[in-house]
């Protein structure tokens, strides 16, 4: 284990996260927040709360516990994989697999395949060997993923993710008839107090949140639209165009009851992604058109039409 240790300079109080994500710049934010939460940090030799802050003078300590071989073995699933170079994987996940192994899913996940098609050739920055992943996506959402290679394409991506710099759209098909052409939805989203598998729009124990909304196609009953992430909190999408009216078709925890259609989950699809190369510094962006369940449920409402 590793151990660290600064003495904060800074003339104004600033969140121990954020003072030490400028200070430990190999490691992600995510990251630091981790180990600040499991007690590896120490502020003035205690515990701090995850938002303490610290002011000029303060003694930092950080143990970074050696990274872990996760326990999770390869699997030979069919990837879609839409770039890949030698630092870096751009993946279009289907609709049901679940993308890092979790209690009730140690199979058949993006995390089983890609370290049977990667072998060891996948980043381990977040306390785990080989993990390679930058962002999420839920099971029941299709669409793109990057998939780090290597520690310093991670550091760079993830620092594009930090800096609200990267481009991430989704198409996702709402209830009701959205009337403005586009809209910002700006509010914080924390866990729900009462159900923890579930995410809320709540100011206490939360993160910035924001969502741009671009209407694509009006069906009457149904709108079809296009949402940028400014951020990437948990839910996100789901969480606001539910509390903003227009649950998305599909969607089991924030949506209807009683769905028009057959569908195994939301149709929810991260249809494009943008960043800057890692290495090339070049801005590369990719896209894939929804899925084939996700198209035939369009298809059935432009018929109406």
């Amino acid at each position: 284990m590793e151990k660290i240790e600064f003495i904060c300079q800074e003339n104004n109080s600033i969140r121990i996260d954020k003072f030490l994500a400028e200070e430990m710049k190999d490691l992600t934010r995510s990251h630091i927040q981790k180990l600040v939460d499991e007690g590896f940090v120490l502020l003035n030799g205690i515990v701090p709360k995850g938002n303490a802050k610290v002011k000029q003078g303060d003694k930092i300590e950080v143990s970074i516990p050696d990274a872990e071989e996760i326990d999770v073995l390869p699997e030979d699933i069919p990837l879609d994989i839409v770039y890949e170079d030698d630092c870096m994987l751009v993946v279009n996940k289907p609709q049901g697999m679940v993308v890092h192994p979790a209690a009730g899913n140690y199979t058949g996940t993006m995390v089983n395949a890609l370290l049977y098609y990667c072998g060891d050739s996948l980043s381990g920055i977040n306390g785990e060997k080989r993990p390679g992943i930058l962002h999420r996506i839920d099971k029941d959402t299709s669409g793109l993923l990057l998939v780090a290679k290597n520690d310093i394409a991670h550091i760079k991506l993830s620092e594009q993710i930090k800096e609200h710099s990267l481009t991430r759209e989704y198409f996702a098909l709402v209830h009701g008839n959205i009337k403005e052409d586009s809209g910002t939805i700006d509010a914080p989203i924390g866990r729900h107090p009462e159900d923890r598998k579930k995410m809320t729009i709540t100011d206490k124990n939360s993160r910035e949140a924001v969502t741009h909304y671009f209407v694509e196609e009006r069906f009457g009953k149904y709108t079809l639209v296009r949402c940028r992430l400014e951020t990437g909190r948990t839910h996100q999408i789901r969480v606001h165009m539910s509390k903003n009216g227009h649950p998305i078709v599909g969607d089991k925890t924030y949506g209807v009851k009683k769905e028009e259609f057959s569908l195994k989950g939301q149709l929810l699809h991260a249809h494009k992604v943008g960043f800057i190369h890692p290495i090339t510094e070049t801005y590369m962006e990719f896209s894939r058109e929804v899925p084939e369940y996700y198209e035939e449920v369009l298809r059935k409402l432009r018929s109406r039409l």
